[in-house]
């Protein structure tokens, strides 16, 4: 079967149960799995969950899905995960579809759920997981973190799938969590993120500066901030520390 939407079918049975054991589903739990291709991961989670809903969004494999699994405990959405209503479920167990790696994650983690477990190119997992000061480092560390507890459980070779992607793949445990830190207003915070990451080798002052105004920031505003701290440039600044920036702007707006 040749995937004509850019996916790759994890086929690697040892991966596959690794994946499940990783959720540690039980007859309880409701999984919502995006992408459900071929149907290899789908079957080995109804042989353990309550109930699956997989999203799909290839009208010929979603129908495939349904007669495969008909009479069963899994439920087929045929459409965009970006677009639909998500259904309720408290899991997430999916090999996600890498050109949608961001937008879906932020999707789900709006959404609410105990934990995911879910399958990320592995430079993507990278930057989800990156540290201040490192290479990898950006946007989606701060924003990702901000949301959840991030964990790398394995990496996944290309000769997992067919067909063989070009990039290793990664295996990430997200757990939603308490915000670890205070923001006072989120939308504000993640385009002042975009603005300074989006120009991450110039120091603060000057990408703020340019962006004060598609963010509606009065320049003076700016002259609040401490000058050591606008001599720097994005990627040495701790989560805490971008989040208090954009408190401190924000208050004198």
């Amino acid at each position: 079967m040749k995937p004509r939407l850019g996916q790759h079918f994890l086929i690697d049975q040892h991966i596959l149960e690794r994946i499940v054991r990783y959720a540690d589903l039980n007859i309880s739990d409701t999984v919502l799995e995006i992408g459900g291709g071929n149907g290899i991961l789908t079957r080995k989670l109804a042989e353990v969950a309550g109930h699956v809903v997989t999203i799909e969004l290839d009208r010929d494999l979603a129908d495939r899905l349904t007669l495969m699994t008909r009479d069963t405990n899994v439920v087929v959405i045929q459409g965009d995960a970006l677009k639909v209503e998500l259904p309720y479920f408290n899991k997430i167990v999916a090999n996600l579809p890498y050109q949608i790696s961001s937008e879906i994650t932020f999707k789900l983690l709006g959404a609410g759920f105990e934990y995911a477990v879910l399958m990320y190119q592995l430079e993507f997992a990278k930057r989800m997981l990156a540290a201040p000061g490192t290479a990898d480092y950006s946007r989606l560390s701060v924003t990702a973190q901000y949301h959840a507890n991030i964990e790398m459980l394995e990496i996944v070779p290309p000769s997992a799938f067919k067909p063989q992607p070009r990039v290793r793949s990664a295996i990430l445990k997200l757990t939603p969590r308490e915000a670890p830190y205070q923001v006072n207003d989120l939308d504000f915070f993640n385009g002042l993120l975009k603005a300074v990451f989006g120009q991450r080798r110039k120091m603060l002052k000057n990408s703020i500066t340019a962006a004060a105004p598609m963010l509606g920031i009065p320049i003076g505003n700016i002259s609040r901030l401490e000058e050591n701290v606008l001599r720097r440039r994005p990627e040495t600044l701790t989560p805490q520390e971008l989040a208090g920036l954009s408190n401190i702007i924000m208050d004198g707006t």
